[in-house]
């Protein structure tokens, strides 16, 4: 990467918000089976990485700087699109229910990015607020999301590692 200048943390998530939301447009708008379900792994390859690397980052850094009430939420709502992610990825575009599965994750998706996003008491709005080391937490986020990117595509998304949810019968 010949980038001079590495993105912020904020720029980076928020990167990965709008590459997920044109996937989900794509998806919307896709007709043969074939594309739905390169679509849908895609999506599920971006969201899982994304979850994992905020999660394992990002989150933790914000623990005790922003309202504990937002980042909870924001667990529960990653563990909730996992399960939807393991569904999904279990299934094959012809599946009754599959494509409303991806609609309930792309709903469950874009409610997750308002709740981030919002302007002044967003999570990243009171990220940036408590003065988090953004440029910092940038290249973790990036190195890491790169390592998970050649993992998952040559290993598979893993199973969900669920964090405030616990697992129901298979």
């Amino acid at each position: 990467m010949a980038e001079t200048k590495a993105k912020d943390a904020v720029a980076l998530l928020k990167q990965d918000h709008r590459t997920v939301e044109d996937l989900f447009a794509q998806f919307e708008k896709a007709g043969g089976d074939g594309r739905k379900q390169k679509l849908a792994t895609q999506i599920c390859l971006e969201l899982s990485i994304h979850a994992k690397i905020e999660e394992e980052i990002f989150y933790p850094a914000c623990e005790g700087k922003v309202e504990e009430d937002l980042l909870k939420e924001a667990y529960v709502e990653h563990d909730g699109a996992k399960l939807l992610i393991a569904q999904i990825m279990a299934g094959e575009p012809s599946d009754e229910f599959y494509d409303a599965k991806v609609t309930v994750l792309q709903e469950q998706i874009e409610h997750h990015v308002e709740e981030e996003e919002k302007r002044l008491e967003g999570l990243f709005a009171q990220a940036r607020k408590a003065g988090l080391d953004m440029d910092a937490l940038g290249e973790q986020l990036e190195a890491r999301k790169e390592e998970l990117t050649a993992e998952y595509k040559s290993d598979g998304i893993p199973p969900p590692q669920l964090t405030a949810m616990d697992e129901v019968g298979g």
